[in-house]
C-alpha cells in the first residue's frame, strides 16, 4: 500500500486523535496521544503552540506505523482533514497550513477548527451549532445556506469565559478566599489543595508561585467542581450555572447571527466538560437554548470528534454514504485507545 486515501486529525485541548482510512471508510491505523509530549504541556489560550504540533506529529507517526506505512515516506494520504483547537484566526490558519504543507503528510490538506469536527460528528445534517467546552470554550454555527458564525475564542481578551481552565482556576481562587476570610466558606478550601496532596490553599499558592506546581494544572480541578456541586456546595453550583449560561449565550448568539432562531436547529455539545453526568447542569443548558429557539434540540457528543474530521475528509473525497457509515462505526474510543496506556483520570 503506497498511501491512505485520508488522514483525519482531531486535536483538542487535552488529546490528539489521528486515523488513516481508505476511501471506503475502513480504518487502516489509528492513535490517540494524551497528556504532555516530551514533558511539555500545550493546553494554552490562543493560537496553537509548538508543543501541540509536536503531539500531532507524534500521533500521525504512530498511526502511520500501525497502518503499515513508513511515516517518513510522504504524503501518507491523498487528503488530510485537520480539525484543530486554536485554529481561530486567519493568521493561525496560514501558519498551520504552512506547517502541514512543509511536513507533507497529505497531498491536499484541509484545515478546520475543532468545533467543526464536533458538529459534523454530532449530526447527519450539514448545518447546526456546535459548542466545545474542554480546556476553554468555543462555538461555531453553520446555517442551511452555508453561512458560518464563529468566535475568536482566544480567551478573556476576546470576551470568552469558561472551560476547565476557568473552572479550575476559580475553584482555587475561592479556596484561598475561603481560607483568609475574603469570601464565603466553601468545600474548595479543603478539596482543592487535597487534590495536589497539600493541606491548605496557602500551600498550593506557594507551590504555584515557586513553580513546584505548574499553574496550568489548575484545569485538572474542573471535575472537582462538579463533585462539590453535587455535594451541595453553593460556590461550586454557582460556577456551573455560570458555565451553563455561557454555553447558552455562545450558541444562541450564533443562532441569532445566522437567523436560525425559528429553525429546528441541532446543538451539539462536545468536550471534556460535557462528560459530566450533572443533570442540573445539562437541564440549565437545554432550558436556556429552548427558551431562545423553541424547536432546537440538544445532543451531547459521546463519540470521538475525530469522526467529524474523517467525515469532512470523506466529503472532500466524494466518498459514498456507505463509506461514511463505515467510518462512523469504526472510529470508536476503543479503536483509538487500543494501544494507549491507561492513565489515571483527574
Amino acid at each position: 500500500m503506497k498511501r491512505a486515501a485520508l488522514l483525519a486529525v482531531d486535536g483538542g485541548g487535552s488529546k490528539t486523535d489521528v486515523a488513516l482510512l481508505d476511501r471506503y471508510g475502513t480504518v487502516l491505523g489509528a492513535a490517540r496521544v494524551s497528556g504532555d509530549v516530551d514533558g511539555r504541556t500545550w493546553a494554552t489560550w490562543g493560537h496553537i503552540e509548538d508543543a501541540q504540533l509536536v503531539r500531532v506529529h507524534a500521533a500521525i507517526a504512530t498511526a502511520a506505523e500501525r497502518a503499515g506505512l513508513d511515516p517518513d515516506l510522504r504524503p501518507l494520504a491523498d487528503v488530510g482533514s485537520f480539525c484543530l483547537a486554536g485554529a481561530d484566526l486567519p493568521a493561525d490558519d496560514r501558519r498551520l497550513l504552512r506547517w502541514m504543507r512543509t511536513n507533507g503528510w497529505a497531498a491536499e490538506p484541509l484545515l478546520r477548527n475543532d468545533t467543526f469536527a464536533v458538529l459534523r460528528a454530532g449530526t447527519d445534517r450539514s448545518w447546526g451549532v456546535a459548542v466545545v467546552c474542554g480546556f476553554g470554550t468555543n462555538c461555531a454555527g453553520v446555517a442551511p445556506d452555508g453561512r458560518v458564525a464563529r468566535f475568536p475564542a482566544i480567551g478573556p481578551i476576546s470576551g470568552d469565559w469558561g472551560g476547565a481552565n476557568e473552572l479550575g482556576g476559580l475553584a482555587a481562587w475561592h479556596a484561598f478566599r475561603s481560607q483568609d476570610g475574603r469570601g464565603p466558606k466553601t468545600a474548595f478550601q479543603r478539596s482543592v489543595p487535597a487534590y495536589f496532596g497539600l493541606k491548605t490553599p496557602k500551600q498550593l499558592m506557594e507551590a504555584i508561585y515557586f513553580d513546584r506546581i505548574a499553574e496550568v494544572r489548575l484545569a485538572e480541578l474542573a471535575p472537582l467542581v462538579f463533585t462539590e456541586a453535587k455535594r451541595g456546595d453553593a460556590i461550586a453550583r454557582d460556577l456551573l450555572d455560570r458555565q451553563a449560561d455561557e454555553i447558552v449565550l455562545m450558541a444562541t448568539t450564533a443562532m441569532r447571527r445566522l437567523r436560525m432562531r425559528d429553525l429546528d436547529v441541532e446543538v451539539v455539545l462536545g468536550g471534556g466538560i460535557f462528560r459530566s453526568r450533572d443533570a442540573r447542569f445539562f437541564a440549565r443548558i437545554r432550558d436556556g437554548l429552548v427558551a431562545f429557539a423553541p424547536a432546537a434540540t440538544v445532543h451531547r457528543l459521546t463519540d470521538p470528534p475525530i469522526i467529524g474530521a474523517a467525515l469532512i475528509g470523506l466529503d472532500a473525497l466524494r466518498a459514498t454514504k456507505a463509506a461514511r457509515t463505515t467510518a462512523r462505526a469504526s472510529l470508536t474510543h476503543t479503536r483509538l485507545t487500543r494501544h494507549t496506556p491507561a492513565r489515571k483520570e483527574a
